[in-house]
């Protein structure tokens, strides 16, 4: 099986072509970081002309790198959503008209799916149902995942995201864009106790994150100590609630075979050592993706295409491009979250 994969859902424009036995045969990936650090964050008008003007060459790039042709795939993967808008459609767009052009299935893939499945990517003993913290730019959830297809949400986010409380406090302390890894750098040179900061739903009965008191406390008191320490305070902060929330998910995953993270917070070392030993103590195998499959990607997204398609999901030409779309779409609503949840 060879899947032709497509990601375009934010700031990153890649094609990927992996098989059906996790062999990535080529991964091209484009990113738009100088496009948007003028403006602290991501400009969605901007990030979707990119898409437009970096897939096509992306595609012929994979393609030559691993030596094969349009007729040589079995499908074409692309992301439908989650995302920006804009961008989410062109590559949809793009993998539709390849799909069609070619006479290959189109498999219209969730985002979240891609990063909830990329860990069996690269680690083929990782069996479900595995306990998977989603932590993201956009996205904050305790998944149980259960099979290809098959999520049930325990916990998601009120408010903010944990990535986009790390993509804030880097603005305001001025460390630069992307805000991730920008905070992960300063806090190496921060004191972690420095900083006085809140710890929302910190050993709260409730099962979900919130974000956005911390983000707020950070911009307040963010001119009275060194940037540095403000980072290293933050993310500690940060790290706390995700042990303490996830730690609550985990009494209420009999079975799960793992402990798994993904999304780009997943790239944070102090995130990833937290939940080794948080897995440890819950007797769990700890799964975390290289770094490269953490962040936004292409692999992912034909790994998780070709999950579906060994299942016999495929989906037509008119399938809309979404700029919601849960997991779980059954689950019950949350007090502040909305239709994000």
């Amino acid at each position: 099986m060879l899947i032709l994969g497509l990601e375009s859902s934010c700031d990153e424009t890649a094609a990927a072509l992996v098989t059906g036995d996790r062999r990535v045969l080529a991964h091209r990936l484009a990113g738009q970081e100088a496009a948007h650090r003028p403006y602290g964050g991501v400009v969605p008008e901007i990030a979707a002309r990119a898409h437009v003007e970096a897939l096509e060459p992306l595609i012929e790039a994979a393609l030559a790198d691993s030596g094969v042709s349009l007729a040589d795939i079995d499908a074409v993967a692309a992301t439908a959503g989650p995302g920006l808008i804009g961008g989410v459609m062109v590559g949809l767009v793009t993998g539709k008209a390849i799909a069609h052009a070619v006479g290959k299935p189109l498999i219209a893939v969730n985002h979240l799916e891609g990063h909830a499945l990329s860990p069996r990517l690269a680690d083929p003993d990782l069996a479900f149902p595995y306990l998977l913290l989603l932590v993201s730019g956009g996205h904050c959830q305790l998944l149980l995942v259960e099979g290809v297809n098959r999520y049930r949400r325990l916990a998601t986010t009120i408010d903010d995201a944990a990535g986009e409380a790390f993509d804030k406090t880097a603005k305001v302390l001025g460390l630069g864009f992307p805000g991730g890894p920008a905070v992960e750098r300063a806090a190496q040179r921060g004191d972690p106790t420095a900083v006085p900061l809140p710890r929302p739903l910190f050993r709260s009965p409730e099962p979900h994150f919130s974000f956005a008191g911390l983000k707020a406390a950070v911009a307040r008191i963010a001119g009275d100590y060194r940037p540095e320490d403000v980072a290293a305070s933050f993310q500690a902060a940060v790290v706390d609630c995700l042990i303490d929330r996830t730690a609550r998910a985990i009494d209420r995953a009999p079975g799960a075979t793992a402990l798994v993270v993904a999304g780009g917070v997943a790239a944070n070392n102090a995130v990833r050592s937290a939940l080794s030993s948080l897995a440890d103590a819950h007797g769990l195998r700890f799964v975390a993706p290289p770094l490269w499959l953490c962040t936004d990607n292409a692999a992912m997204i034909a790994w998780a295409g070709a999950e579906r398609f060994a299942a016999g999901l495929v989906d037509p030409l008119d399938t809309p491009a979404r700029a919601r779309w849960p997991l779980d779409p059954t689950a019950e609503a949350v007090r502040g979250a909305g239709v994000k949840a």
